[in-house]
């Protein structure tokens, strides 16, 4: 049996780590709790005198002809008046049909238009996409729909009325939903990271620190924005983490208004999952090695800290985990030996305890998913699903820093058949 000063302290030092991080989350779940209790469902309203400012939504789309009908049908249903709204499909040299779709609904309703994406340049990714939608666009407030989403009816109008009201905003962000949640065991655990990251995280932050990410989807932004950061960056596979820190930088702030919200496709496969959250992780990547630098001068401090720790949030988690569950395994086998004071066995039982109340809490503020049966899978995904991220983060370290792999932008699986 092995033992040693430095074996503790890698164990002590991954124990503090997770509870830092704990203690964290707990603070935010509390704030996020009590902004869902006191503002979340205000329903948002225009300055007085003011009219529905006219909005571009975007909608970039690489063959998705097995959602896009669904998708426009959702959008032409918004609450909001049909005069002061365009809806642009960039149809970014799809080969399935989708761009027939789209024209076909668009001969019928002139809201709506197809956007082709010359040869020359389709194939490079959602970013690029978008810019060549922002160019055709021609109104100042531009709205982003992924081509698979279902946006309740007023979610637009949420999301316009909380911009147009508040002039330091550059942006707002609602909430999405998991559609096809019922589907398998693996898209329930996703249904439970989704609500408990927004919850808990997005409503935590905007309560507690003004700090809102900007998702993939669902979001407005100011137009002006956009031009005095030249848009999205192609080389982001996180477009929206990029450009999210890139606005914090300027001083404008993204706000969060969870009374928009929108259903979308998760992966029904654990292939497909594992390359799309390994897109994210190495995005992550990029944007920390981008911005890192500037993240350690931005002021104030508060918002500094709080973008580097969303940026850094898989490594130092996945490492913790990793150390600890290395060291317990060994331990358990007579490997190692710690002889670090502490109560740890309490600390990870109050960890593993906290953990299940805040997610089944946070899950109690969706109606429709407060149940006895979701809670045994929150105790569940805390050992199954929740350690599939050491995976994925170990993946995309390998990819990006040992074999530097080249970055591709790579489109979620979708699913004709989407229960509602």
């Amino acid at each position: 049996m092995y033992s040693s000063l430095w074996l503790d302290t890698f164990f002590v030092a991954s124990a503090a780590i997770l509870w830092f991080m704990i203690v964290y989350q707990l603070l935010l779940f509390v704030t996020g709790y009590l902004y869902s209790r006191r503002d979340a469902w205000v329903v948002p309203s225009l300055p007085r005198g003011s009219d529905w400012p006219m909005v571009s939504i975007l909608v970039p789309a690489r063959n998705e002809a097995r959602v896009i009908d669904g998708t426009l049908e959702h959008l032409l249903a918004l609450d909001y008046p049909a005069d002061r709204m365009e809806i642009i499909i960039i149809d970014d040299g799809s080969n399935d049909g989708t761009g027939d779709i789209v024209e076909t609904i668009a001969a019928r309703d002139a809201r709506v238009r197809c956007l082709k994406v010359p040869p020359h340049l389709g194939g490079r990714g959602k970013s690029a996409a978008l810019k060549l939608g922002v160019d055709a666009a021609q109104h100042d407030l531009i709205a982003i729909y992924d081509a698979d989403n279902r946006p309740e009816a007023g979610s637009l109008r949420a999301l316009v009325a909380a911009l147009v009201a508040d002039p330091n905003l550059a942006a707002t962000v609602g909430k999405f939903r998991c559609i096809n949640r019922n589907r398998n065991l693996l898209t329930r655990f996703i249904n439970i990271e989704c609500l408990a990251f927004q919850w808990i995280m997005q409503a935590g932050r905007w309560s507690l620190l003004g700090v809102t990410t900007l998702p993939g989807t669902n979001f407005v932004i100011r137009r002006e924005v956009l031009s005095d950061l030249d848009g999205w960056d192609e080389n982001a596979i996180s477009e929206d983490a990029e450009l999210t820190i890139r606005i914090y930088e300027t001083g404008r702030r993204i706000g969060f208004v969870p009374r928009a919200v929108t259903w979308e496709q998760e992966p029904e496969k654990i292939t497909t999952w594992f390359r799309q959250r390994t897109r994210w992780a190495r995005g992550h990547n990029y944007v920390l090695a981008k911005h890192v630098r500037r993240l350690l001068e931005l002021r104030p401090r508060v918002i500094a800290f709080e973008l580097l720790y969303t940026l850094i949030l898989y490594y130092v988690v996945c490492a913790a985990i990793f150390i600890s569950d290395l060291l317990f395994i060994m331990a358990v086998f007579g490997l190692v030996s710690i002889h670090a004071i502490g109560p740890y066995s309490r600390i990870w039982v109050l960890a593993f305890l906290l953990f299940v109340l805040e997610v089944s809490i946070t899950l109690s503020r969706e109606k429709d998913e407060d149940s006895l049966y979701n809670l045994v899978l929150v105790v569940f995904a805390y050992f199954t699903y929740c350690q599939l991220w050491v995976l994925v983060v170990a993946r995309a370290f390998v990819d990006d820093v040992i074999l530097r792999r080249k970055k591709i932008w790579a489109k979620t699986e979708r699913f004709a058949e989407v229960p509602e």
